[in-house]
Formats: C-alpha cells, sequence, structure tokens
C-alpha cells in the first residue's frame, strides 16, 4: 500500500514571545486525508503551532510547507484554508446563507455554483431549511455546526478547528464531535484539531500529537498514546493511573524487578521502560504506573492470578453507571480499580486480592 503523501510539514519552528518560548524546534508532518488532533494543557503550544500553519503567527526560526509549497512567509489569506474558532465568528448581522455567501463572494464564486455549494454544505451539516435565521436564533450547536459549513464551503485545502466544542455542553460535544469525525471522512479534507479534551482526542483521530512546553512529546494513533506512551508526561496526561515507588532490585533483557517503597516488590516488562533515553540499571530509583482498568481484583482467598498480586482492603466503591471504581488500600497506598462488576456482598472494608501483569505496568527513572 502506497504511502500517503504530506499535506503539511513544519520544519525546525521556533516561537519567542519576550523571554517565553512558546515553541521550541518543532517538526511535524500531517498526512494528507488525515485527522490530526493537537493535544495538550493550557499554554502547551498547540494553537500557537495552529496558529503558526494558518499564517496568524510569524516565527522566529524554521518553514513550514502546505501541499509541498514554503508557505512561511505567505500571508494566511492566500494559504486556502478554512478555520474554526471556539467562539464562533458568525457575522451576527447575517443570516445562515449570508454567512456562507461571504467567503464565496470574496472568490468570485459564480452564482449558481455558489448556490449549490452552499446546498451541499448546509446538507453535509444537517442545517438545510435554516438559511435564513440569523445567529441569535440559533442554538450553540447550531452555530457551530454553520462555522464548520462556512469553512467547508470554500472547499479549503486544510480544515483547521481550535477547539470548536469547548463551549457546548457535554451531550452536544459528543453528538457534534462524531458528526466532525463522519464530516472530514466524507468530505476527505485534511483536518488539524486543537483541544486538551484527552476523551475528545482519543475518539476523533487518526493521529494525536502530545504537546508540553513548547514541545511535541509523542505522535501516534490513539491506541498507541494510550497503550504504549514513551515519556511520564504523557502517561500522566492520558487518562487515569496509579503511581508506585521502589529501587530496580535486578533485570534482564526480558523483566525487571522493583523494590518497592512500601515493602514488597513487582515485576515489570522492561520493554516498559518510559523516558529519553530508555535506561533503568540495577540501583535506580523508579516511579511504576498502572491504569485502573488494568488491574485485576478478587475474593483474598482466591489463588493469586498474576505475578503482581497483593492483599489489598476496599476504602471507597463509586458507581459510574458503565462501571464501579474501587478504591483500595494496598502496600500503603490507596489505589483505584476499574471493574464493569463488582462481587455481591462487597463493602468498604472488604479483604480482597488485586493484581495485574507485568506488561501493563510502565516504568520510568526517577
Amino acid at each position: 500500500m502506497q504511502a500517503l503523501a504530506n499535506d503539511v510539514e513544519i520544519r525546525g519552528v521556533y516561537k519567542r514571545i519576550g523571554r517565553n518560548v512558546i515553541l521550541d524546534g518543532i517538526d511535524l508532518e500531517v498526512k494528507q486525508g488525515e485527522l490530526l488532533t493537537l493535544l495538550g494543557p493550557s499554554g502547551c503550544g498547540k494553537t500557537s503551532t495552529l496558529n503558526v500553519i494558518a499564517g496568524f503567527l510569524d516565527i522566529d526560526q524554521g518553514d513550514v510547507f502546505i501541499k509541498g509549497q514554503r508557505v512561511t512567509d505567505v500571508p494566511a489569506y492566500k494559504r486556502g484554508l478554512g478555520m474554526v474558532f471556539q467562539t464562533y465568528s458568525l457575522f451576527p448581522h447575517m443570516t445562515v446563507y449570508e454567512n456562507l455567501d461571504f467567503g464565496l463572494s470574496l472568490r468570485k464564486v459564480a452564482k449558481d455554483e455558489k448556490k449549490r455549494r452552499i446546498q451541499k454544505a448546509l446538507e453535509l451539516v444537517k442545517m438545510t431549511g435554516l438559511e435564513n435565521r440569523y445567529p441569535r436564533e440559533l442554538s450553540g450547536g447550531q452555530r457551530q455546526r454553520v462555522a464548520i459549513a462556512r469553512a467547508l464551503v470554500v472547499q479549503p485545502t486544510l480544515l483547521l478547528l481550535d477547539e470548536p466544542l469547548s463551549n457546548l455542553d457535554a451531550k452536544l460535544r459528543h453528538e457534534l464531535r462524531a458528526e466532525i469525525k463522519r464530516l472530514q471522512k466524507e468530505v476527505g479534507v485534511t483536518t488539524i484539531f486543537v483541544t486538551h479534551d484527552q476523551e475528545e482526542a482519543l475518539s476523533m483521530s487518526d493521529r494525536i500529537v502530545v504537546m508540553n512546553k513548547g514541545k511535541i512529546e509523542q505522535v501516534g494513533t490513539p491506541t498507541e498514546i494510550y497503550a504504549h506512551p514513551r515519556t511520564e508526561f504523557v502517561f500522566q496526561f492520558i487518562g487515569k493511573s496509579n503511581q508506585l515507588e521502589g529501587t530496580v532490585k535486578s533485570r534482564d533483557s526480558r523483566m525487571i524487578c522493583v523494590e518497592l517503597a512500601e515493602g514488597g516488590q513487582v515485576l515489570v516488562e522492561a520493554e516498559n521502560v518510559m523516558g529519553s533515553d530508555r535506561s533503568c540499571a540495577v540501583g535506580d530509583a523508579v516511579k511504576l504506573y498502572i491504569r485502573p482498568e488494568k488491574l485485576t481484583i478478587q475474593a483474598a482467598e482466591n489463588e493469586a492470578p498474576h505475578y503482581n498480586a497483593h492483599a489489598a482492603t476496599i476504602v471507597q466503591l463509586n458507581y459510574l453507571g458503565s462501571a464501579w471504581e474501587i478504591e483500595v488500600s494496598m502496600l500503603g497506598k490507596r489505589m483505584q480499580v476499574l471493574r464493569p462488576s463488582i462481587e455481591s456482598g462487597w463493602t468498604i472494608g472488604t479483604e480482597v486480592m488485586v493484581g495485574w501483569n507485568p506488561s501493563d505496568m510502565m516504568i520510568v527513572k526517577k
């Protein structure tokens, strides 16, 4: 299968504002037709990266290429991009139709072609029949659909979405993120999506770029990012995790044995070392991470199911609807276990056995 071409390439981009480094040597490739998400906490550089691609932010060093053409010095209005903001940015004095027509008129698109494109765009976002309404007469979700349609109607080279769902309630966010994913695949436009919401990124993206302090921590598919984080930051930022600490007692090419600070030992697969150098030697102080859903829990009298099995006591039970969040006291720490159901009769104070596979725990040198 032939590899997809890159629609966007960012090479060695640096940006400083005063003494603050906003982007610190960013290198990134966006493949043709993919939905790529820039994910990270506030101030990590994700919106700045989007603005560099859009041409809204000048850079101090580096280059930007779109469709193979260097656009580093090309102004935003000449880059042929569609952009959607979290604040919608619709013209309040224009109807839905007029908002969509505006960009087409600037591009001097013929009248019949404009009408066809506008009707198609409204069909795509399920807004047919609302052409004559003003933004004030629409719900937040409808306004955001119009903003997306306005970006798509000009047939952009790229579609850029800057936290477009952050102002919507949870139910509407779920609905619209599914719609955006459907639209993106139906239209086939290369899309870059900015969010700080990890669930949003995992559910929508072909690939995710995790950013932190102006740098890229990891690029990968949602599965790779969640299941195989390369750095401690990625593991902590994506999903929930339990943490233990200890010292490496022994290791070979396959397994690392860690003596825990709280007492006891655990085994970790050697390939699960995180960090830039991925080193981990005997005597090193380390931190260990495991996700709540990777822990098993069973009655204390049952035979231990894993190498890493420890006695624990239930201290809290939280019903989440689709799962139970079970908080246990184990190895001198409180840890969370996420399971679809619990045993009848389990209450606070119940003695249990908690375990996990060595392949499910990640390790990083302190």
